[in-house]
């Protein structure tokens, strides 16, 4: 979830796909700022494009980026996300009302791990490993092997080792260095970046 990311659509270019319209109406509606931003939803659109399986979910706030990956994802992909807020949680049900295949599960962001494993998996509302109270998902568990995993709201990194608020970003480092994992930081706006790993198909690769 990224702050201001609602108002970040007033200024966005392009139309967006019907689904995604619907949350972010129902984000506006209900005064929820924190919805994934455009250039994050794109890319969450590409790579539900690839997914054969399931795709998960952490943090569907209203559904915004639920919606870009449910409006990327191919026939019969299923599609699981996690919402802590019951509110919410019901508002994001409304907008996947009639579209088959979209469960919104509520509670805390590991519940995630009842419907696992998963092709794609979107760490956007815990399992990041940011603060001391969320550990990281563990991708060994919840991803298939060639599953991705993503991660939002990253400062940009400009030198090595990644740095946030003038301390190593150990976060950061968790995931770029996972030994489960090839990852690479992608830079989505200049102030904007995601990292995206995939799991080793083999414990050897």
């Amino acid at each position: 979830m990224s702050a201001c990311g609602t108002d970040a659509y007033d200024a966005a270019a392009g139309s967006l796909p019907p689904l995604v319209g619907r949350a972010l109406a129902a984000a506006r509606a209900h005064g929820f700022s924190y919805s994934c931003r455009p250039e994050q939803g794109r890319l969450l659109h590409v790579l539900a494009g690839g997914a054969r399986g399931t795709i998960g979910e952490t943090g569907t706030g209203c559904g915004v980026g639920l919606a870009w990956l449910a409006s990327g994802a191919g026939p019969g992909v299923r599609l699981v996300s996690v919402e802590r807020d019951p509110g919410r949680a019901r508002t994001a049900a409304e907008v996947f009302a009639g579209r088959p295949g979209v469960e919104v599960l509520t509670g805390d962001w590991t519940r995630i791990a009842e419907r696992g494993p998963y092709d794609l998996l979107v760490l956007d509302g815990g399992g990041q490993g940011k603060a001391e109270h969320d550990p990281p998902a563990d991708v060994g568990r919840l991803l298939t092997p060639g599953g991705t995993v993503v991660l939002d709201d990253f400062t940009p990194a400009t030198g090595w080792p990644p740095v946030h608020e003038g301390r190593v970003d150990r976060a950061r480092l968790h995931w770029l260095e996972h030994p489960a994992l090839r990852t690479v930081e992608l830079r989505l706006a200049p102030g904007l970046a995601a990292l995206v790993g995939t799991r080793h198909l083999s414990p050897g690769a």
